[in-house]
C-alpha cells in the first residue's frame, strides 16, 4: 500500500513547513529512514527521513512550498503500485496534533493556500534531484577518478556527506555498515569521534608563529561554496530568496534591536592557566571521555559563575516584570555555512566541565547535523557567542531576545603582557590572552553591574579552579 509523506510537527507551536530541498526525485528509489527531503520552520532547520522504503512515486509540494503540518507532501510506493495518495487515518486513531491540524491542513491543499508560499530559488540555484542509480555493490570494471566520487555520493546520503565535508573526511575511508555498504550516520558520527580524518583532506598546518590566535572552541571551517552562488552565472547579478533561517534571523536582529538599547564592555583576561591545563589534559580527557576537550566548556562554567553572582544578568523583562529564573541555560551560537542557531545547554550550573563539555558537543553535532528539535533551541537565560577561532579580536554582538546579556569571547593570543610577581614587581611575560565583549540590555542592566559580573568571569577564568576529571 503506497506510505504518505507529511509534513511533520516539529514542536507544539509550529503549525507550517517550508521544503527546502528534496534528496529524491519521482521515480527514486528510497530506503526507509534515510533522509528524503530537507524542511525549514521558524524554529530549525531539518532533514525528514523516509518513512518507508520503496520509491519515491510523487512530489506534491516541491522546494519553496510552505504547507500545513500534517500535509501529505508525497508518496512512496512500491514496485508495481500505483501512486495514489493513502487515506488518512480516522480522527479516532489520529494524533492530538493532527486533530487539532486537520482543518489547517485542510485548507493548506486548497487552491490558495494558508500561507503565501515562498517564491522558489531562480533556475540556477535550484537544487536538483540525484538521477537513479544501479546498486552500489554491482560489479563493474575500474572507472575514472570523477565516477569513483559519484560512486561514493551514492553509496551515503545528504546527511553523511554533509558531516564529512563538515569534518574533513574522504568517505572512502570510512566503512559502511548499512545496506550494501552503504556509509549511515553511525557510521560517520563514530568516525568522526575517533578524530580520524582521511590524509588528503587534513593537510599538516604551517608552523603557529608566537602571535598568531591560538584556535579555540574547536569550530570547523564553513564551506566558501555555500556563502554565495553555487557557480558562476549569466548577466550582472543572480537574484534568490533568502532562506527561512535568514529571513527568522534577520526578524529577530531587528526586533532585538529595536527592544533592547544595546550597550557593551570589553574587558581582558589572561588565558595562560586555561590553555596549560587544556593542553595538559586533553589527550587523558579525549581518551576517557571519547569526545574532545574544546574551550567552550571554560567559558560556559566562568559564566555561570558569573551569572551566580549577578543574577540580573540572567533575568529577562517582560513588560515592567522582572522575571528572575531559577536555572541557567545558555545559549551557544553555532555558525553554520547557511546561518546560525543558538541551541541552549539547559541547567547548566548543574553540569561539571565534563557535562558541558558533552553538551555543547551534542549541540553542535546535532545543529550541523540538522537533527535539533525545536526545544533544543528554547527557553535561554543567557548567550556565548565565540568568534574567536575565525582571527576575531572581539566582537559586540546583538542581543538575543528574551535574554538582557550575551557575551563575545575573542580569539586567543600568545602575547607580551606586563606582569607582576608576589612582591609586586613588576616585568614582562608571554601570557594567552583573550577579549571578552559583553552586550547588556541598558533598561535593566546598569554598566557596573555588568562590569562586575565581567570582573567575575574573568576572575573565574584566571583562577582556573577547573576539574577535568
Amino acid at each position: 500500500m503506497p506510505v504518505n509523506v507529511l509534513m511533520p510537527q516539529m514542536g507544539e507551536s509550529i503549525t507550517e513547513g517550508t521544503i527546502v530541498r528534496w534528496f529524491k526525485g519521482e521515480g527514486d528509489e528510497v530506503v526507509k529512514d534515510e533522509p528524503l527531503l530537507e524542511i525549514s520552520t521558524d524554529k530549525v532547520d531539518a532533514e525528514v527521513p523516509a518513512p518507508a522504503g520503496g520509491r519515491l512515486g510523487k512530489i506534491l509540494h516541491g522546494p519553496g512550498t510552505t504547507v500545513a503540518v500534517e500535509t501529505v507532501i508525497g508518496v512512496i510506493a512500491q514496485a508495481g503500485e500505483a501512486v495514489e495518495i493513502a487515506p488518512a487515518p480516522t480522527a479516532e486513531a489520529a494524533p492530538p496534533a493532527a486533530t487539532a491540524k486537520a482543518a489547517t491542513a485542510k485548507a493548506a491543499t486548497a487552491p490558495e493556500p494558508a500561507s503565501p508560499p515562498v517564491a522558489p530559488p531562480p533556475a540556477a540555484a535550484r537544487p536538483t534531484a540525484p538521477a537513479p542509480t544501479a546498486p552500489p555493490s554491482a560489479p563493474r570494471p575500474a572507472v575514472p577518478a570523477d565516477e569513483e566520487a559519484e560512486a561514493l555520493r551514492q553509496r551515503s546520503s545528504p546527511l553523511v556527506r554533509r558531516i564529512a565535508a563538515e569534518h574533513g573526511v574522504n568517505l572512502a575511508t570510512v566503512p559502511g555498515t548499512g545496506i550494501q555498504g552503504r556509509v549511515t550516520k553511525d557510521d560517520i558520527l563514530a568516525f568522526v569521534a575517533k578524530g580520524t580524518t582521511s590524509p588528503a583532506a587534513a593537510p599538516t598546518p604551517a608552523p603557529r608563529p608566537a602571535s598568531a590566535p591560538v584556535a579555540s572552541h574547536g569550530a570547523p571551517p564553513l564551506s566558501g561554496a555555500t556563502l554565495g552562488p553555487a557557480g558562476a552565472f549569466t548577466g550582472d547579478e543572480l537574484r534568490e530568496p533568502l532562506s527561512i533561517m535568514r529571513q527568522k534571523i534577520a526578524e529577530h536582529m531587528v526586533l532585538s534591536r529595536r527592544t533592547s538599547p544595546h550597550v557593551n564592555t570589553v574587558f581582558e583576561a589572561d588565558m595562560s592557566k586555561v590553555v596549560a591545563l587544556r593542553e595538559g589534559g586533553r589527550a587523558a580527557f579525549e581518551a576517557q571521555h571519547g569526545i574532545k576537550l574544546t574551550y567552550t566548556p571554560f567559558f560556559l562554567a566562568a559564566v555561570i559563575e558569573g551569572l551566580k553572582a549577578f543574577p540580573i544578568v540572567n533575568a529577562a523583562l517582560d513588560g515592567n516584570d522582572i522575571v528572575y529564573h531559577r536555572h541557567i541555560n545558555i545559549g551557544v551560537a553555532v555558525a553554520l555555512p547557511h546561518g546560525l542557531i543558538v541551541p541552549v545547554v539547559k541547567r547548566a550550573e548543574e553540569l561539571s566541565l565534563i557535562g558541558l563539555q558533552r553538551a555543547v558537543t551534542d549541540l553542535a553535532t546535532r545543529a550541523r547535523s540538522k537533527q535539533l528539535k525545536p526545544e533544543d533551541v528554547q527557553g535561554s537565560t543567557f548567550s556565548v557567542t565565540n568568534p574567536g577561532p575565525y582571527g576575531g579580536l572581539y566582537g559586540l554582538p546583538v542581543i538575543n531576545q528574551p535574554n538582557v546579556a550575551i557575551l563575545s569571547t575573542g580569539g586567543i593570543q600568545r602575547r607580551p603582557v606586563v606582569v607582576s610577581d608576589e612582591t609586586g614587581r613588576e616585568a614582562i611575560g608571554i601570557r594567552d590572552m583573550i577579549y571578552l565583549a559583553l552586550s547588556f540590555d541598558h533598561r535593566l542592566v546598569d554598566g557596573a553591574t555588568a562590569d562586575q559580573f565581567m570582573a567575575a568571569v574573568k576572575a573565574a577564568l584566571e583562577a582556573c579552579e577547573f576539574e577535568l576529571g
